[in-house]
């Protein structure tokens, strides 16, 4: 089992911070402020888990390059007040970015359907018609 250090804990506590003001600044129609602080504190995190060099080699890539030009241009349109422009660049360069981990997330999910509480909740909606 892998050891946890307290830079990565304070990494996970900076991403559930990013991820609150991301979504709060996102129901608040898009409020530029509580956007660029969201993504502000997500870099950071990511580079608390992961560290310094490893997040710069992550960015700048070769084959992730498009994607590292969207999401850190969209965070920068965030920057500059323009959220809902700089929002959607952000996401679509976020996929280009993850995209290689979605089907393994995708995947995680699925094998929690073997998960005893979970199989009784998706075997009854599945015979309901």
């Amino acid at each position: 089992m892998a050891t946890i250090t307290e830079f990565q804990k304070i990494g996970v506590g900076l991403m559930g911070f990013a991820l609150f003001f991301l979504l709060f600044g996102v129901l608040l129609y898009f409020d530029s402020v509580l956007l660029a602080f969201g993504n502000i504190l997500f870099l950071a995190g990511l580079t608390f888990i992961i560290g310094l060099r490893r997040t710069a080699r992550f960015f700048f890539q070769k084959h992730k390059f498009r994607g590292s030009f969207f999401f850190l241009g969209g965070v920068s349109l965030v920057l500059c007040r323009w959220p809902v422009t700089g929002m959607v660049v952000e996401s679509y360069g976020f996929f280009l970015l993850f995209r290689s981990f979605f089907p393994m997330a995708l995947g995680f999910v699925l094998s929690a359907v073997n998960i005893p509480f979970l199989s009784a909740f998706v075997s009854s909606s599945q015979s309901m018609v």
